[in-house]
């Protein structure tokens, strides 16, 4: 009975509390929002924008990007009555495939020669579903490899960054967020993570055995990242430096993006009606980003839709799991991974 409680709290969450007007002004501060380009990522670059941040939208595609942020800016002027909005922030495109190791190093660096600080690294670009056989460049299982290896590479990259933010910001305020899903709850396998498995997948370059099993994998190994950062980065590297940071896991929602374009249209059309717009899943991103609701006493947390602190997991053999330092072990497999490639 409590999993299903737990299914509908996820799948019928309440209304946002924590929303575009609940945001004070963002100057001086500086945010990555990976795959911003489109879905869940482009409407949070739509709530930043007008805040004044600094904004990078990292992405694959130049082309792409642009064309997104010159939709942003031309829905915020029509929104503003055709004028340009005043004290709006800055989007600008960064260069990132998570799809192969051997590029992340050089988008970290891309970022780091225009910014001496990170305050809020979104980790939400990622595959979803991806059919049978579906790999990296470098041969890893493709959920896992672009939802969880080249991410924490990604981070670690920007770990001085987001230290350097978080010594002139107040305690709490400088955080990394992680992607789950529901997929954890359905999906993953016993424990979250079965690295055997990941081991056995990779070892033979077959990509993407069972697409359900593997994305839900990824999305706990996203949970496991979430866990560890916290315990990693969740205190001073030196007494009263004041450079702790904040990492948290969160669930969007049920978000109809393209993320779910692998699935049959005979499925769609039964999800269809349970789905919500992006910008719903955005407040779920909004809420773990920026809430003051969240600070390093909640270090490690798991966010539901759309902006709540899950109380007690359904999944107990993960959180059993995390306990007994399946996360930390998750870490240093991806860590043993992606220095192969690096």
């Amino acid at each position: 009975m409590e999993k299903i409680r737990d299914f509908w709290r996820q799948t019928f969450p309440p209304a946002p509390t924590f929303t575009e007007n609940s945001l004070s002004r963002q100057d001086g501060r500086v945010f990555i929002i990976t795959g911003g380009n489109s879905g869940v990522g482009l409407a949070l670059v739509k709530l930043l924008y007008p805040t004044g941040a600094t904004i990078y939208m990292a992405s694959r595609s130049q082309e792409r990007a642009e064309a997104a942020i010159a939709s942003v800016i031309k829905d915020a002027v029509a929104g503003n009555g055709g004028k340009p909005v005043e004290g709006a922030g800055e989007i600008i495109f960064m260069p990132l495939d998570l799809n192969d190791l051997t590029t992340i190093k050089s988008s970290a660096a891309f970022f780091a020669s225009r910014e001496s600080r990170l305050d809020v690294l979104w980790n939400n670009a990622g595959i979803a579903g991806a059919p049978v056989g579906t790999k990296t460049a470098q041969g890893l299982e493709g959920h896992v490899g672009v939802n969880c290896v080249a991410p924490l590479l990604l981070t670690q990259e920007l770990e001085p960054l987001l230290r350097n933010a978080a010594m002139s910001s107040p305690p709490g305020a400088t955080r990394v967020v992680w992607t789950g899903s529901l997929s954890i709850e359905a999906f993953s396998p016993p424990g979250g993570v079965d690295v055997t498995l990941l081991d056995r997948l990779n070892r033979d370059a077959k990509g993407t055995q069972d697409d359900a099993r593997d994305y839900g994998m990824s999305k706990a190994g996203n949970w496991f990242l979430a866990v560890e950062g916290a315990r990693r980065w969740g205190s001073e590297t030196a007494p009263g430096k004041g450079d702790a940071l904040v990492s948290v896991a969160q669930n969007p929602g049920q978000i109809n993006t393209a993320a779910y374009r692998h699935r049959s249209e005979l499925l769609m059309k039964f999800l269809r009606p349970t789905m919500y717009p992006p910008k719903m899943g955005a407040y779920t991103l909004l809420f773990a980003g920026l809430s003051p609701d969240i600070g390093l006493e909640q270090n490690g947390a798991y966010v539901f839709p759309f902006g709540r602190l899950q109380e007690k997991s359904t999944r107990q053999d993960i959180v059993k799991a995390i306990e007994d330092g399946k996360a930390q072990e998750f870490w240093k497999w991806c860590e043993k991974v992606y220095e192969v490639h690096t």
